[in-house]
Parts: C-alpha cells; sequence; structure tokens
C-alpha cells in the first residue's frame, strides 16, 4: 500500500469514527430529551389541585361546583379540603374542594408541599372561624341552600340556626356541604 492509500484508508477511518461519534452525541441528546420530558411527566402526576390552589393565593378563578353553582372571585386562602374566594362587595365563598366540578383560571403553578400545621387546617377549622365571627352565612348543601348563622363546627357536621322560621338549629353533615357564603 502507498503512502497515498494509507492517507485516503486513515481519512476515511477518521470520518467514519467522527460519523459514529455524532451518532452518539446526537443518540445521547435525544435521551436527555426524553429524560427531561419523562421526568417532567412523572412530576406532574405527583401534583395535586390543593397544591395548584394554594399556588392561586391572589389570582381571580372561576369554580363550579357539583351541585351549588358557580362562584367567581379572588382566591384568599387554600387548603387541602377547602377554598376561600373574595367575592366581592364583602362577601366570601368557602368552596369545599370535594365540591369542585371545574375550575377556570387556574395557573401552571404549584405551591409546595404542606406543612404539618397547614396541613391540619381542615374544613372544621375554617368553619370553626366563621361561626367565631357570628356571620350570617348561606350554606349550599346538594340539593338546598339554607340561611342562618353557624352555631357549632363538628368533626364532620354543622349546625346552622336559621334566619327564619322556628329556632331550630339544622345539623348538615360535611359530606354533602357545597359551599358556605358569608356576607
Amino acid at each position: 500500500m502507498t503512502r497515498g492509500d494509507e492517507a485516503a484508508a486513515a481519512g476515511r477511518w477518521e470520518r467514519l469514527f467522527a460519523d459514529l461519534e455524532a451518532q452518539l452525541a446526537a443518540g445521547n441528546a435525544a435521551d436527555a430529551r426524553w429524560d427531561v420530558a419523562e421526568l417532567t411527566r412523572a412530576e406532574r402526576a405527583r401534583v395535586g389541585l390543593a397544591d395548584r390552589l394554594r399556588a392561586s393565593t391572589g389570582r381571580r378563578l372561576r369554580v363550579v361546583t357539583t351541585d351549588a353553582g358557580t362562584f367567581e372571585g379572588e382566591v384568599v386562602d387554600a387548603a387541602a379540603q377547602w377554598l376561600l374566594l373574595a367575592l366581592g362587595a364583602g362577601r366570601t365563598a368557602l368552596v369545599v374542594v370535594a365540591a369542585l366540578g371545574a375550575v377556570e383560571g387556574l395557573g401552571p403553578h404549584v405551591a409546595p408541599p404542606a406543612g404539618r400545621s397547614e396541613s391540619a387546617l381542615g374544613l372544621g377549622h375554617a368553619l370553626r372561624a366563621l361561626a367565631r365571627d357570628r356571620a350570617t352565612v348561606t350554606v349550599h348543601v346538594r340539593g338546598a341552600v339554607l340561611a342562618g348563622r353557624l352555631e357549632r363546627v363538628g368533626a364532620d357536621h354543622l349546625d346552622l340556626m336559621p334566619a327564619t322560621g322556628p329556632a331550630r338549629a339544622v345539623c348538615v353533615p360535611f359530606d354533602v356541604l357545597q359551599a358556605v357564603v358569608s356576607r
């Protein structure tokens, strides 16, 4: 083999190795993109609605409940079991998260996981604050709307003293509660 043939053969090998290295680099880049996409999907799969609601404080949302209709307002606060909206004119709506049918205007952001004390703020805690304030409320339950004042809040129910009619408290289990609107 002559020197020219040797140089040509060496050039072919260099081009072959360069091509293989380029293919390997392209494959590694594709694998990295796939890994990032897969990790992103896996991370999104762990996001709960309550985390997105908590991240929406200050944002205007329109929420549709399964039975109580639609509420539109600015998110004041949120927890795993409830969402507090400022409706305007001094009115607020405490909406039960389990009663949500749809949420419009929710951003893509996610709040960090709730801390121990924040996780402990269940529906009962929020309702007890309304009872403590002696606020006049409208209670939306499946198939009915009741007006009055929250008298007491138990572990899984509330007692509502009606605004009109006989002075007999109405017991409402949390399971049927959709929203509580304060005036």
